[in-house]
């Protein structure tokens, strides 16, 4: 009776530890950490996953000889899900740089909107391709690939398993500086076009001087922008297509930064 009181304790334990680290995770990830999702669906949906993987993971011993160690293998758990979900929120966040950009350029830069998740101001192209990132993102099962990055941690980053390293810091630090770069990569298109019409209107001042070019530039940069963003949206989806690749090379590595030796 006793053996089996030990059993079902250590089961539980280890529910409870898989529990923290695929709770985590819905708290930052670009889909599931929305605000639109009712938290008793990510706590069920995580309870449900965490259901599901104890079993998978064999004959798993968690040591601890207090409570305090206990707390601090939670707190390593917890660490986990949250930097697996921030390294891809990192790379949604270059969408919103990418916006910001565009916007700069193409005369909206005074016109942001609010943001339900984060409750902050967006630029509105960049919240306009977060929203259709999104939605390809679901559509390719971008979700079901991260929950099972998330499984397959297990394989590379046991229970109790996290340790702050030197490379987790540098792997980190490159991400977030190459946030930036895929954001500007993915602007490029409209800074050209808007580039290409500053010197037109350049020239036509020249030519025309009679013209307001004032009153001509900034409807035509608007246009001239949109007309841009329409035409790039298909190259836009496979430059996505290739960055959530990386995102998911990205995610692999910071767990193996983060594993022991």
């Amino acid at each position: 009776m006793d053996n089996i009181s030990a059993i079902l304790i250590d089961k539980f334990v280890i529910l409870l530890l898989v529990f923290v680290r695929m709770t985590s995770i819905f708290v930052i990830t670009p889909v599931f950490g929305r605000r639109e999702m009712p938290a008793y669906l990510k706590i069920g949906l995580a309870f449900f996953c965490s259901y599901i993987l104890v079993p998978l993971l064999g004959d798993v011993k968690v040591e601890y000889s207090s409570l305090l160690s206990f707390a601090v293998i939670v707190g390593k758990e917890f660490l986990v899900g949250i930097i697996i979900g921030y390294v891809s929120f990192l790379v949604f966040s270059a969408i919103h740089i990418a916006g910001q950009i565009i916007d700069t350029q193409t005369g909206f830069g005074m016109v942001n909107v609010l943001d339900p998740t984060t409750n902050s101001q967006v630029p509105l192209t960049g919240n306009f391709l977060y929203i259709l990132i999104t939605i390809f993102f679901l559509i390719m099962d971008g979700h079901h690939i991260l929950l099972s990055a998330l499984f397959k941690s297990y394989s590379i980053l046991p229970i109790d398993g996290f340790e702050f390293t030197e490379a987790l810091v540098n792997n980190m630090t490159a991400i977030f500086s190459e946030t930036f770069v895929i954001g500007f990569k993915i602007s490029i298109p409209v800074i050209a076009a808007a580039l290409l019409s500053e010197i037109a209107l350049g020239i036509l001042s020249k030519t025309v001087p009679q013209m307001n070019v004032f009153v001509v530039g900034i409807p035509l940069k608007i246009g001239i922008g949109l007309i841009t963003l329409y035409v790039m949206i298909p190259v836009f989806i496979q430059v996505m297509t290739v960055t959530f690749d990386r995102m998911y090379g990205y995610i692999y590595l910071i767990i193996r930064s983060m594993a022991k030796g």
